[in-house]
């Protein structure tokens, strides 16, 4: 059963009470006040839930007018219709209490069919106004709401069609974080901050929406001065708010240039703008470009196509041979993986495996390689080629997966092979990354068996201190080091000292990427172990290195 509405009835004298309740009875509930004073009191204590107010002027304590003027100052007041009942009918008293505030005014004696319509109808108008106004207006925050702003924005574009506008779009990064960490009233607090800074930054020739759960939108007029240090300056006086803690927002423009284009869309494109930037820490805000659109669309291709591709076996294992740089002689190879699109032919890992490590997928690619590596190690054992070992690539996600050493044995198993034919090269990112996490895993895997590499080492920030706390077979060095190191004079740069730390250590060296006569010429008088790369041949098919395997090898 659907509760009462309820009235609170604002009148010092209790018969003109007693009269309204026989009037509005029962299909209202009636609260009664005797004055202003006890009237504000049980407003209070009803929080919002009065549908009408009917008020007396001439009261004891606290008048009408004072009783008015205090519940219009208020916002969860200032919306409750107020009727104004009185003895007097003259215009000037009218105009008075519609001044005041009051919603409407009738005189006394009452008569009982106009006070019950006018109430019904001003009960509806209140209720239709609240209706509208929540689909106006993001309740949270007092922001409009998605669907509002977009139109706000079209009414814009056709008012002013001579005009130029931008987009611009917010992402709190980690938001999750934030409810999870402090709590959603936290969360609440700060969304509500972000919502005031950003229309004190749209100022008066822009608009404000909030478009997601943590994602807000302005619409200004084009030639703002858009600058790094702006949005800093905006980020850290949302961090001065009591319930921010280190929050991230990263900020994307969509400078408008066709208003044809759907409005969600414009917005879509400034959101791509600031996740682009995700991450960067030292840029707060970025500008959408069609390149940008793009590598969207790309990217959601391939994300859509992966699975597909996977359990039809359009990615093919590649084999790079690894040579001894003493002799030539070839010595192992490292997996490498190639995708083979039956409409855009083989598609370069560039395009396809910075996506998989970002959304995940590179796991399950991963596993795929590392099983279709030990199949063909097998069927080289069973043809009674020497045993050769073909390195494969462990990334950053495969850390992280509790089961990893569990994954990589049963493989092996599975194939009959020892654990010492599947090298594991990490990228040397990942140490620097989460050491803990790495020296973990490692010294698991070196326990069961397995050779691990250091992969891509002088790439980035190298940690010397590193290769002291892990437990390593290889050191792999980056094509890029090799190239700048080898343009150096022989008495410069740091490969000799490397190959000299890595001697006492007792870790073979492999350079990766060799790809002329000079660079080998170098390697080889620092005494380096291994090289692949270009010079001596590209990634080739399993059936294609098996012509290798009819020559000499010498085992890794």
């Amino acid at each position: 059963m659907m509760a009462k509405k309820k009235i609170l009835v604002v009148e010092d004298n209790m018969l003109n009470r007693e009269m309204l309740k026989n009037i509005l009875f029962p299909e209202y509930e009636i609260l009664e006040a005797e004055n202003g004073q006890e009237a504000l009191s049980i407003l209070q204590a009803q929080e919002g839930d009065i549908s009408l107010i009917l008020l007396d002027i001439v009261m004891p304590i606290m008048n009408g007018y004072a009783f008015l003027s205090r519940i219009k100052a208020d916002d969860a007041c200032s919306l409750i219709p107020v009727v104004v009942t009185t003895q007097s009918s003259s215009e000037e008293d009218e105009v008075e209490a519609l001044a005041h505030g009051a919603t409407d005014f009738v005189s006394k004696p009452y008569r009982p069919e106009i006070i019950r319509h006018r109430i019904a109808g001003l009960i509806h108008l209140r209720e239709t106004a609240a209706i509208v106004n929540q689909l106006r207006y993001d309740q949270l925050t007092g922001a409009y709401s998605k669907e509002y702003f977009y139109q706000q924005v079209k009414d814009t574009f056709v008012e002013a069609p001579e005009k130029e506008y931008d987009i611009v779009c917010s992402n709190v990064e980690n938001f999750k974080l934030v409810n999870d960490v402090f709590g959603t009233q936290a969360g609440d607090c700060l969304l509500k901050g972000i919502v005031k800074i950003c229309k004190e930054f749209a100022g008066g020739k822009g608009i404000c929406g909030r478009i997601g759960a943590d994602q807000f939108a302005c619409m200004i007029e084009h030639g703002f001065n858009y600058t790094n240090d702006l949005f800093a300056n905006i980020i850290c006086r949302i961090n001065d708010l009591s319930c921010a803690k280190n929050v991230g927002l990263k900020w994307g423009i969509y400078a408008v240039e066709d208003t044809a284009v759907p409005i969600e869309q414009m917005c879509d494109r400034a959101l791509l703008a600031a996740h682009s930037i995700k991450g960067r820490y030292d840029q707060h805000f970025a500008v959408y470009d069609d390149a940008m659109r793009e590598e969207l669309l790309w990217e959601q291709t391939i994300t859509n196509e992966m699975t597909t591709a996977l359990s039809s076996e359009q990615f093919e294992v590649y084999l790079q041979p690894k040579y001894r740089l003493q002799d030539g002689v070839l010595a192992g190879a490292e997996a490498l993986v190639r995708w083979n699109h039956p409409k855009q032919g083989f598609l370069s890992p560039i395009t396809f495996i910075p996506l998989f490590e970002k959304n995940g997928f590179i796991t399950k690619l991963d596993q795929f390689v590392w099983d279709k590596t030990c199949a063909v190690l097998r069927q080289w054992d069973n043809k009674g080629y020497p045993p050769l070992s073909v390195s494969v690539n462990v990334s950053r996600a495969d850390i992280y997966n509790a089961d990893l050493t569990n994954i990589l044995l049963k493989t092996v198993q599975k194939y009959g092979l020892g654990v010492s034919r599947l090298p594991l090269e990490i990228t040397e990112s990942a140490y620097t990354e989460n050491p803990i996490q790495i020296i973990e895993a490692v010294e698991s895997l070196k326990k069961l068996g397995f050779l691990i590499e250091m992969d891509d080492f002088g790439s980035g920030y190298s940690s010397l201190n590193m290769l002291n706390q892990l437990s390593l077979d290889i050191l792999k060095l980056d094509m890029q080091f090799i190239r700048s190191e080898t343009t150096k004079p022989k008495s410069q740069g740091i490969l000799r000292h490397i190959m000299a730390i890595a001697g006492t250590m007792g870790l073979r060296v492999v350079a990766e990427g060799v790809e002329t006569k000079e660079q080998l010429e170098r390697l080889c008088e620092i005494g380096c172990d291994y090289g692949q790369g270009y010079y001596f041949a590209k990634p080739m098919p399993c059936e294609a290195f098996e012509t290798l395997m009819r020559g000499p090898i010498e085992l890794i």
